[in-house]
């Protein structure tokens, strides 16, 4: 016999999750089914969360190796141990799966362990791990399963020599040389993982810079300092083929307007050329829901689908591929379902790159407010002018707010320095309150701390900087 639910998501990753719960906090029956058998989602298990820890750990390493003894910190005998690192990360990640198991009992969420299919509109089947299956009547569905990796043609990904993400998170040893197929953030990001533990990173671009979306001068300085820390680039690169044999891949790359050819060596191949929305096996077709061309499910401003009754959150619609976004979705459709004011503001997503220096931005880029013909104003703030950053040794990046020549309002704001992914959540709130560069320029900053320079980028929009 069915169960019955107010409330079913299908996938438990970030959106999933985190929807199910408020959903549950609001007096609805609701379900999470989840085929990877941990919750948490990409993010958790094989995205955001290890690939944090890696990045953590090996920047420890690198400033241990390189940076103690300019401080005057003598070290002795220092060595890496990979399994232990591995290890580390893998325990952070089971802890945190563990933990949201924990936060569905907590809120009197059902698991189901299993793969989800939608069988008719409020009908959903669940084939689970354990064996056998469930049967679910629903009266509202939720899409919530995320991305997968997008391929790269005519390349096999084996996940020991060509890898993707998942792979590049648990390499036996540490390549003499990695080759990334593509310099975004996840490329990058663990292109700098493998570079601070020992590795030859060359990044394979197609495009004519790295990071495409973010604001341009943070990009070309970003791609500056990486070149300085040992990153090579092949911008305007198309990968057309990879061969191997026991001493290694050949990597064959063309010029992406076209022209000749040329090889590059490599142990590792990491592919990383973006995402696609996940909707396999979900049973969309036989239900009628549309999807667009690059096979994202198509919703309308308050997530439904065409037929009734079925929703779609996260990175399986529209909009930015980000954990936080996929959050904000989920709780906001609970709320909606609830009969609550539920709503996101995608003017104010942040978005994170956790290299070293970090890049976070939020809002408006300035060639996208000149695409608009908006009318803006640029205040600048340079690192290496921050007391806290010289005092740290980390004084490469800057800070840049970008307000309405007219009003004042904060449309956008771009770091590149250290720690700028906690900052940006400072940005991201006045904008939240529609906040002038004045009210950011005026609010106290505790001294010395690496949030002054938002302070000074605020003022630079008017021109009163006082530190630089």
């Amino acid at each position: 016999m069915a169960q019955s639910f107010d409330v079913v998501f299908i996938g438990g990753g970030p959106g999933g999750y985190t929807g199910a719960i408020r959903a549950a906090q609001l007096g609805l029956k609701v379900a999470c089914i989840e085929k990877r058998g941990t919750l948490g989602g990409t993010c958790l298990n094989i995205g955001c969360i290890p690939s944090k820890s890696l990045l953590h750990t090996s920047e420890l390493y690198e400033e241990a190796e390189h940076g103690f003894a300019a401080m005057g910190i003598k070290t002795g005998g220092l060595g890496l141990d990979l399994p232990v690192m591995m290890g580390n990360k893998d325990k952070v990640v089971d802890q945190l799966t563990k933990g949201i198991e924990f936060l569905f009992k907590k809120n009197g969420v059902t698991y189901f362990a299993g793969t989800g299919q939608i069988t008719a509109p409020g009908k959903v089947e669940v084939r689970l791990l354990k064996g056998g299956a469930e049967a679910l009547d629903v009266k509202h569905i939720i899409i919530s399963t995320g991305s997968d990796v997008m391929p790269l043609p005519g390349v096999t990904i084996d996940e020991e020599r060509i890898v993707s993400s998942t792979g590049a998170l648990k390499l036996k040893d540490v390549p003499k040389r990695l080759l990334v197929v593509g310099a975004g953030v996840i490329g990058l990001e663990l292109g700098s993982v493998w570079r601070r533990l020992g590795s030859q990173v060359t990044v394979v671009e197609f495009l004519d810079r790295v990071t495409p979306g973010i604001d341009l001068e943070v990009s070309k300085q970003f791609q500056r300092i990486l070149q300085k820390q040992g990153f090579t680039f092949e911008l305007g690169q198309k990968v057309t083929k990879i061969e191997g044999d026991k001493n290694g891949l050949k990597v064959t790359v063309e010029a992406a307007a076209g022209g000749g050819g040329k090889s590059l060596d490599a142990d590792i191949v990491l592919v990383a050329i973006g995402r696609r929305p996940y909707t396999e096996g979900l049973g969309l077709d036989k239900a009628g829901v549309t999807l667009d061309k690059r096979g994202r499910v198509v919703t309308d401003r308050f997530y439904r689908t065409n037929v009734q009754g079925i929703y779609a959150i996260g990175d399986v619609r529209e909009g930015p591929m980000l954990a936080h976004k996929a959050e904000d979705e989920g709780v906001a459709l609970a709320e909606l379902i609830a009969g609550k004011a539920g709503h996101v503001n995608y003017n104010a997503i942040p978005s994170v790159i956790y290299t070293s220096p970090e890049v976070a931005t939020v809002g408006k880029t300035e060639e996208e407010l000149k695409a608009e013909d908006v009318p803006y104003k640029v205040g600048k703030f340079p690192f290496i002018a921050n007391a806290r950053a010289k005092v740290n040794g980390t004084t490469d990046g800057f800070v840049k707010v970008l307000a309405h020549a007219k009003t004042d309002e904060i449309l956008g704001v771009h770091m590149i320095g250290p720690d700028v992914g906690n900052m940006v959540g400072e940005a991201a709130v006045a904008m939240e309150f529609r906040a002038a560069s004045e009210d950011l320029a005026r609010t106290c900053h505790a001294h010395p701390t690496l949030a002054e320079a938002i302070r000074q980028a605020a003022m630079g929009v008017e021109g009163w900087t006082i530190q630089a």
